[in-house]
Parts: C-alpha cells; structure tokens; sequence
C-alpha cells in the first residue's frame, strides 16, 4: 500500500558514501562505533518496569513506543498484540491484528490506538482490552496516531493525513500532503499546537499546520533544504517529531537542518546545517539533537548559538535524546541509556537496557524506553 520509494536509513548512508567511487571493486568499510568512554562516580537509573516482546527487523526502523494514561502502561507486540500493565500486573492482552503492529501506541480518552503496515488504524478500549474499531488508510502506518478534539489523527506512509471519530471510527477527514517520491522508511508523528490546531512533517522537508476538526489547512512551510545532487543526497526527511516549545516549533531533518519556526509569524528564526533522523528536545531555553554520525549538539532555542558538542559517542546511532530530572538522556545501539549534563554536554553515567534503543520519552518524570530487540522499560532516577 506504501506509494513512496522507501528505503533504510542504513541504506541511504551508504549508498551516500558510494556516491562518486569510479572503482569496480569497491570495498565495504564497517564503521566502527566510539569505544564507551570510562566514567569517574558514574550516575545511574533505576527500572520501574520491563516486558520484553518480538523483536523488530534491523533494517526496518520502526519505533514501537509505550504510553500511559492514568497509571496504566499500555504496549504493542509487533506480532499484534496490545496490553495493559498496572505495575508488574497485566491488566489484560488483546489481539488485535493478523497483521503485526508497527506504529507505537498512544493511550488517552480511553482509548489504546495502534496501526499496522496494511494501513489498519486499532482503537481498544483502556480498561478492558475490547477492541472499539478499526479503520483503514491509505498506506502504512509507521507513527504513532494523535487524539485530539474528538479524533484520532494519523498518518499513512503515503503522505495522507486521516482524522477519524474517536467513538465510532468514522472518517472526519483527509489531508494530503506533496512528499518526496524517494525517501527514507520513517515518519513523523501529528504533534498539537493548541486545542484545534496538529502539525505534520514531510519527507520533502515542510510543516503543515491543520485544524484538528475540520483538516482545512492553516499553515504550510518548508523548514529543510537541500543541496545534493543525487536523489539520495537530496533526502530531507523530517522523521523525528516536531517539538512545539512556546511560540516556536523545533524541526530536525536527514542531510537538512535543525529549524527553529516562529509559528505567530511563520517565519524561520533561525536554522543550521546538521542531520538527524530523531526527534530534538527542548528544555530551559536549549535545543539538544543527536546527528545521525553520534554527535550529540546542544543550541540556545531564541539565538541559534551552539552551546556545546559532545563527540564521545560517534557512531553509535543514537536515539532521540530527551530530559529526566536534571539530566539529559540518550540510547545507543548497544541499549546504553547514556545520562548527560544538559548544561556542559559532559557524560556523567549509563544504565543499559538490551538491543538498540530506538525510542525515548518521559511522562511522569519516569523514562520510557523501547529497543529493536523488543525491551520495552520504564525507568527513574536513583
């Protein structure tokens, strides 16, 4: 059902450094990952929880979230299941598709929502598992959906915005956004801006503003450029989610730019020359990316001015980094959680999960972590 050309990250890195070789033996070089760099007093985190489920291709970067709604953890199988945990209790388990699951879940208005990759978007009920409806769009779901204003907004990997009636499922609407026809497999989730408005993001580098209620759009601005030559070094996929941090909105885009919008003007505040497949974060006026080559960059949001940059983990295909406490926190590919002063960029502990992290967030003060192995835990700070 996918439209697009879709292809790896790995892939697309590369095919990027074979470009211009005029050898006919060309020789693979294995990048190797920065040797873990040896902490002094190492601080550390303590897991709350863990549930392990069916791993997911390394080729294939899907980012399979948990979420949370009144102290319940909600999770996937990405063989097709989706459950309940209150504590270490299952609650309950419910198979919702033959399909496998691909999307993360999002859990809110009672709802537990998944999709999978026919296009088949699941609503479950919180408390006892019952699958409510199911709907269908126009290409993979590979993003977790949004619940707002009474819909449910999610997007297929063919560019198509879908907003359905959280109760029934109906359709409310469809927007189609202009994507590139080659791109990285990945997607960026729908993100709120206020209580009617969601944004998107695109593999052809834009931002679409759209009214939750009625999908009439409210804004559409390019926030990535790019200046390849080839189809691949032209990629400018924006598959991390947008952060909306007050009047601005953070954008982050492979071989483009991290992009600070002025959303009351529509106009860029200020952007520079980085690459990142993963979401940024925003916290007490600084913007944190971790590059696609494992440099971990942190900008003054209003300036653009680059505060530091830490270069201990290259090449360890960090995941998005986020804030716990008074700490920054960022995955590797070997299921190291590394802790970071946000204000130095210095490393200062690890905690280690299994597999390579490939999606963080924190609700609660608590660290929710997922790996392609299929390590889905929850952490604090000790």
């Amino acid at each position: 059902m996918d439209t697009k050309y879709k292809i790896p990250f790995a892939l697309a890195i590369l095919s990027a450094a074979l470009m211009g070789c005029s050898s006919n033996k060309i020789k693979e070089e294995k990048i190797k990952p920065n040797p873990l760099p040896k902490l002094a007093q190492a601080t550390s985190l303590v897991p709350v929880f863990s549930q392990n489920v069916s791993s997911t291709s390394e080729e294939d970067p899907l980012r399979l979230r948990l979420d949370s709604d009144n102290g319940v953890i909600f999770l996937l199988d990405p063989k097709g299941t989706v459950a309940a945990y209150k504590g270490k209790q299952r609650l309950w388990e419910t198979r919702v598709s033959k399909n496998g699951l691909s999307s993360g879940v999002t859990a809110a208005d009672g709802l537990v929502i998944a999709g999978n990759k026919k296009g088949q978007l699941f609503a479950v009920d919180q408390a006892t598992g019952e699958q409510k409806w199911v709907a269908q769009l126009s290409g993979a779901v590979i993003s977790p959906a949004l619940v707002q204003a009474g819909r449910v907004i999610a997007i297929a990997n063919d560019g198509t915005v879908f907003a359905f009636d959280e109760s029934t499922g109906q359709q409310a609407w469809t927007y189609k956004m202009t994507n590139a026809a080659f791109s990285l497999r990945g997607q960026a989730a729908p993100v709120s801006i206020d209580a009617r408005t969601i944004v998107v993001a695109t593999s052809n580098g834009y931002v679409y503003a759209i009214d939750s209620l009625t999908g009439i759009p409210r804004m559409q601005r390019r926030v990535a450029v790019s200046e390849g030559h080839s189809d691949i070094q032209r990629l400018v996929d924006i598959d991390g989610d947008p952060v909306v941090a007050g009047q601005y909105l953070v954008t982050n885009s492979f071989q483009g730019q991290v992009t600070v919008l002025d959303l009351a003007a529509q106009q860029v505040v200020w952007s520079e020359d980085v690459s990142s497949i993963t979401r940024p974060e925003v916290a007490d006026n600084k913007v944190f990316v971790a590059q696609t080559d494992g440099k971990l960059t942190a900008y003054d949001l209003t300036t653009g001015q680059q505060l530091w940059q830490n270069e201990q983990l290259l090449n360890r295909n960090l995941s998005n980094p986020v804030m716990l406490g008074q700490n920054l926190v960022v995955g590797d590919l070997d299921g190291m959680l590394h802790l970071i002063n946000p204000d130095s960029g210095q490393l200062v502990g690890r905690s280690k999960t299994s597999g390579e992290v490939r999606s963080l967030r924190v609700i609660d003060q608590q660290l929710y972590a997922s790996t392609r192995k299929g390590a889905l835990s929850v952490w604090q700070n000790r």
